[in-house]
């Protein structure tokens, strides 16, 4: 790696530190300044985004990239305009920033207070969607930290378009253009010098696949939030409404079948599986969807008359991120449970009945991030789950778990007022 490279990458954090200390004590006005103009800027340059991101999507890394993952890179006027909207959406949000956690007094009259505050800076390693590069930015505006954004090479002219708009928004409302950087080069080299400058940069958030995450956990000096898979699981529980299961299924794997919390792995109680997996079957497989059965399974949709391949173990515990499905008959909730807690990958998992009881035991049980009942672990989403946006979904235990909002890009410091106290 160049020495000029290095100096780069580590001005570049040194700028983002000092942000930091300036975004801190930044008035909620003056953040959802930036936010406004930042919609109102992506509103008016439909026409420039959509150009660099064919520029993009018409290069030679896209041309790589599967059908689903090209589908997370494409920009059109309405993920645009999705995009403006759901930045509004967090200017709609409570500032997290100053909120008092915990209030007491002691017997020698000293007053703590638990308030929330700022992370600092947060550096985001991503893949082809571009739409992160503005979730992440305006998350981390409006809770008060700076960010660091490094996308792939795939992305490299939109997020630098979508970048250049950021920068132009913080400097309207007079916040410092170092408070949203992004990464000026597709060099692997810079990643490997982001990762160590532990003394300006507080955390790291990776997204994209697990090669990348793995990477970034096992060579940052710097904490990491993460999760490596999204091994999404369905319950197709024996009291459960054949069409509502359907609508569910269908919705999971098919909707969006690139991102991390679409369906991969179909768990049918026995009791119902020789009724309703034929159905389930025909379902997906007029989506597109292949399907890879256990023996059971493949038994019952081989005799309905369609056409499965014999699952493999790694199947089971596989992320697909396409039109594919791994299927499978068990015994019970509990082996569904089990089965889900042993091959998933903590992030989302659902069930499907009408039985509360077997709901509850399934809700208790799995060990996951996020955990539905009767409904899409489609849901799995900041902008779902009323954040506005999210800056990721963690499988970690801290110091958050599954979407991540602007409190979860907070931490906390004590307070303490005095009247002239000293210890004895």
């Amino acid at each position: 790696m160049s020495a000029d490279l290095a100096r780069l990458v580590t001005a570049l954090a040194q700028r983002a530190r000092a942000a930091s200390l300036v975004l801190a004590t930044a008035s909620t006005a003056k953040k959802n300044a930036a936010l406004e103009k930042l919609a109102s800027l992506i509103d008016a340059s439909h026409f420039e985004l959509l150009a660099e991101n064919q520029r993009d999507l018409l290069s030679p890394a896209a041309a790589a990239l599967s059908v689903a993952v090209r589908d997370r890179l494409n920009l059109d006027p309405d993920r645009l305009r999705h995009l403006a909207a759901s930045v509004r959406a967090v200017i709609n949000l409570p500032d997290p920033v100053g909120e008092v956690l915990e209030e007491t007094t002691r017997p020698n009259g000293l007053r703590l207070r638990k308030v929330r505050v700022p992370i600092g800076v947060i550096g985001i390693i991503y893949e082809s969607r571009p739409n992160v590069t503005v979730d992440c930015a305006v998350l981390c505006l409006k809770s008060g930290n700076a960010a660091i954004l490094r996308g792939g090479k795939e992305s490299f002219h939109t997020n630098t378009a979508l970048a250049a708009l950021i920068t132009q928004a913080l400097e309207s409302a007079g916040l410092p253009a170092g408070a949203i950087q992004l990464v000026p080069t597709t060099d692997r080299a810079a990643l490997a010098t982001l990762l160590k400058l532990d003394q300006f940069i507080h955390c790291i958030i990776p997204r994209g696949g697990e090669s990348l995450i793995r990477h970034v956990a096992e060579n940052s000096t710097i904490p990491v939030i993460k999760h490596y898979r999204g091994v999404c699981c369905l319950y197709i529980d024996t009291a459960a409404d054949p069409k509502m299961a359907e609508a569910i299924v269908v919705n999971a794997k098919v909707q969006r079948p690139s991102v991390c919390n679409a369906a991969e792995q179909l768990l049918v109680h026995r009791g119902i599986a020789a009724s309703l997996l034929p159905v389930l079957g025909r379902a997906l497989v007029e989506k597109g969807v292949q399907l890879r059965c256990d023996r059971d399974s493949a038994a019952i949709l081989t005799q309905a008359g369609l056409a499965v391949t014999a699952a493999i173990p790694a199947d089971f515990t596989a992320e697909f991120l396409d039109l594919v499905l791994a299927v499978r008959v068990v015994d019970s909730v509990g082996a569904a449970v089990e089965a889900i807690n042993r091959d998933g990958s903590g992030h989302s998992d659902a069930i499907v009945t009408a039985d509360e009881a077997a709901a509850r035991q399934f809700l208790a049980g799995v060990d996951s991030a996020t955990v539905y009942w009767n409904a899409s672990t489609r849901f799995t989403d900041g902008f779902e789950f009323g954040l506005g946006a999210e800056i990721g979904i963690s499988t970690d235990r801290l110091h958050a778990r599954g979407p991540m909002g602007l409190r979860e890009l907070c931490t906390y410091k004590f307070v303490i007022e005095g009247t002239g106290q000293i210890r004895g």
